[in-house]
């Protein structure tokens, strides 16, 4: 009996302490204590800094045509903002992850507790979100699914919608999400999956890339099994629907579109290659532009190139089928030190629309096509004649020199009027005897250009020089032995020189960046189009001399079904050899540079054919072969001209005993065909030094021509120090 009275007191207590209004009270006091909680954590917790890798992207390098060149950075993001994404595909990223996002304060109460129950139970990761508490967790936090990130999800959400306008945290959202293939954000995902940009995506495929991101590796359609693209399917059919019942899509709309499957995944734009080559130089002209390399590599640039695709995959071609091809870099050490550099420009506008910078970029970084440390050699000497036309020099004598103005061609013939002693070899110690300058520019005769420079002023003509586009150095001394290109110079130097030519006298600075913008700035642009440096006449009449040189003379190797206008050279020791050239539409710059696997400068001797590798020859060739294919085969374009009137012919005047013999009959090697002496006019015989020009009549300014009306004599280049021999 005592024990039942106890066990009813028991229960009777037990009742009075659970009784419904206490219980109430405490379920409303923890209630309170919970929102206390919530609320001092709401204070406590500020918005942080962006995480380490949400700021990260990479910048992209595109074509003038806005295909995509190369990728760089550790991650494949490019921020773009909302403006850049269709309505509609904004709207199917809500629908799938976020109906009432418009609507909400940023947290889902309901489906955070839930997910974080079942996370505490090891239930694995739920959903449950908001798009806003997705943002926060891939912009500010991390990836942990553990309760005190949700907690400071939820927290850090809240205060993110007051701060922030929906469309802010929606482009957040696209720009900072996984969606696989190595894209983070939006355009990454459009160029990966369709390899469009953002803004040209459709409602399909937009509903498809906010369907990937439930599971990027599962959904993804062309590496998915029969059960992914199942669920894939099902999850874009969702979607469209939730769009359909939100008014945001048109039912008739709806039921016609189709599963919009993406591409196979494609290799990552990476810089293998000549995109490397390209990527640096482009990097280089920006930072000359005031973008600093710390932006650059913080990522976020998307900048549209020059470079013409078609163009540049011609001249790569044109490289491999008349250099790589004819050569064993494996088998064969001395073959192994050939390398060549091409840069090809717009002589309107400046573009840079195709660049070869060696055998890839991976393999030898060094780009050669923008490398100072090689000598030009005689592509050089046109500068030096357009200084003489430009300044009107005279000779020793005082005869105004233009194309018809005759010169002693003598091998080894002391420079006259010079305070420095110079008296350059020919190529092969060829002696010609008074010859016409334009005689003497189709056969590159150094004897003939180290005095025009010294009747021009060395200083004048390195003012031309640095006027049409040279770059200075400590090498480039005003000397006569600068007539014959003894200073350092790159394929872009050269291609600007020649292209101001062929622009008139009017400067053109090659320039491989189009446009370069980031979400928070724009770099300006380089002002590729300067004012006129030199005279019309004078640009003009340089032109028609390297006609010549195409024609009939060491270019003839170049010559194509378009006019064209060029300059060999090859430097001292045959370390170098060049072709610099342009028609109307195209200026193109071709240097081989021998260098050895530690980087030192070698012969090119001995390496692409037995004996020299002359400018003449496979530099000609790789220009020819890349300018026929990058004008389509030819052209109907011709160089409309302004000269001084005077014409040298190709004609060597009657030699006398004192100033040597006429050419005789080339012996190079290269040069296998018998070519045919020109004719010797009559006249009176010139004397040393000559006291008047050639009397042969004005030559027609030459037409377009396939081949050459006189086989040449080799190209007679050199570029070396005072008293040393240089080869072509």
């Amino acid at each position: 009996m005592g024990n039942g009275k106890g066990q009813a007191k028991k229960g009777g207590r037990i009742r009075r302490l659970f009784t419904w209004k206490k219980l109430l009270g405490t379920f409303l006091v923890g209630c309170l204590l919970v929102m206390g909680a919530f609320y001092v954590l709401y204070l406590m917790v500020p918005v942080p800094s962006a995480n380490a890798d949400a700021t990260l992207q990479s910048n992209v390098y595109k074509y003038a045509n806005g295909k995509v060149l190369a990728r760089t950075g550790k991650i494949n993001r490019e921020i773009v903002g909302l403006d850049k994404v269709p309505l509609d595909v904004q709207r199917a990223f809500v629908a799938a992850e976020n109906k009432t996002f418009y609507k909400d304060n940023g947290v889902d109460i309901k489906g955070t507790a839930r997910a974080a129950w079942n996370t505490l139970t090891g239930k694995g990761k739920q959903g449950g979100s908001t798009i806003t508490q997705q943002y926060v967790k891939n912009y500010y936090l991390s990836q942990d699914q553990t309760a005190t990130r949700k907690l400071k999800e939820m927290v850090i959400a809240l205060k993110v919608d007051r701060n922030m306008s929906k469309p802010e945290i929606l482009a957040g959202y696209m720009n900072t999400s996984y969606y696989g293939r190595n894209a983070y954000g939006i355009q990454a995902a459009a160029q990966a999956y369709y390899g469009v940009d953002a803004t040209r995506l459709t409602v399909g495929q937009g509903a498809y890339l906010a369907s990937v991101l439930q599971a990027p590796s599962q959904y993804d359609w062309t590496s998915a099994g029969p059960e992914g693209r199942k669920l894939v399917e099902q999850r874009w059919n969702y979607v469209l629907d939730n769009m359909v019942e939100e008014g945001w899509l048109d039912a008739g709309k709806r039921a016609g579109l189709k599963f919009p499957a993406p591409q196979k995944p494609k290799a990552p734009k990476g810089l293998s290659g000549q995109s490397g080559y390209i990527v640096e130089a482009a990097n280089q002209e920006l930072m000359r532009q005031g973008v600093s390399e710390e932006d650059l590599k913080a990522g976020g640039w998307t900048i549209t190139l020059n470079i013409d695709e078609k163009k540049q995959k011609a001249l790569v071609k044109a490289v491999d089928k008349q250099l790589e091809d004819k050569i064993d870099r494996k088998g064969d050490k001395k073959q192994a030190t050939v390398q060549a550099g091409a840069t090809s420009v717009d002589p309107k506008t400046g573009a840079v629309v195709a660049m070869y910078g060696g055998v890839g970029a991976t393999e030898h970084w060094t780009n050669n096509a923008t490398r100072r440390d090689y000598q030009p050699a005689s592509t050089f000497k046109p500068l030096v004649l357009a200084s003489a036309l430009d300044n009107g020099a005279e000779t020793q004598d005082g005869r105004k020199i233009g194309l018809g103005t005759v010169y002693d061609g003598t091998s080894k013939r002391p420079v006259v009027g010079s305070a420095i002693a110079f008296a350059p070899e020919n190529e092969d110690n060829q002696s010609y005897g008074p010859v016409t300058v334009q005689k003497a520019t189709n056969n590159s005769i150094n004897s003939v250009y180290a005095q025009m420079i010294v009747d021009v002023g060395p200083t004048k003509a390195k003012q031309t020089a640095l006027a049409l586009g040279m770059k200075d150095g400590q090498d480039f001394g005003a000397t006569p032995a600068m007539s014959l290109g003894v200073m350092g110079a790159s394929t872009m130097d050269m291609a600007g020189a020649y292209a101001t030519l062929d622009n008139h006298g009017v400067k053109v600075t090659p320039t491989l960046v189009k446009s370069a913008e980031h979400k928070d700035r724009k770099a300006d642009p380089v002002k590729s189009i300067g004012e006129r440096v030199i005279s019309r006449e004078a640009a003009d009449t340089t032109t028609k001399a390297m006609q010549g040189v195409v024609q009939s003379g060491s270019g003839f190797r170049a010559a194509g079904d378009y006019q064209a206008a060029g300059k060999t050279g090859t430097s001292e020791n045959n370390r170098s050899a060049w072709f610099v050239g342009y028609t109307p539409e195209l200026v193109t710059a071709v240097g081989l540079f021998g260098e050895d696997a530690k980087g030192n400068q070698v012969t090119l001797t001995d390496t692409i054919n037995p004996g020299r590798a002359n400018g003449g020859r496979t530099p000609a060739q790789i220009w020819g072969a890349y300018t026929t294919s990058a004008l389509g085969g030819g052209s109907d374009a011709t160089f409309d001209l302004e000269t001084d009137g005077t014409s040298g012919g190709d004609s060597v005047p009657t030699p006398s005993a004192t100033t040597g013999s006429p050419s005789p009959t080339p012996t190079e090697s290269e040069d296998t065909s018998t070519p045919t002496q020109p004719p010797t006019p009559t006249g009176t015989t010139p004397t040393q030094p000559p006291t008047s020009t050639a009397t042969t009549p004005p030559e027609p300014t030459p037409s377009k021509t396939t081949e050459p009306t006189i086989v040449p004599t080799p190209d007679g280049d050199a570029g070396f120090i005072d008293g040393g021999r240089g080869g072509q």
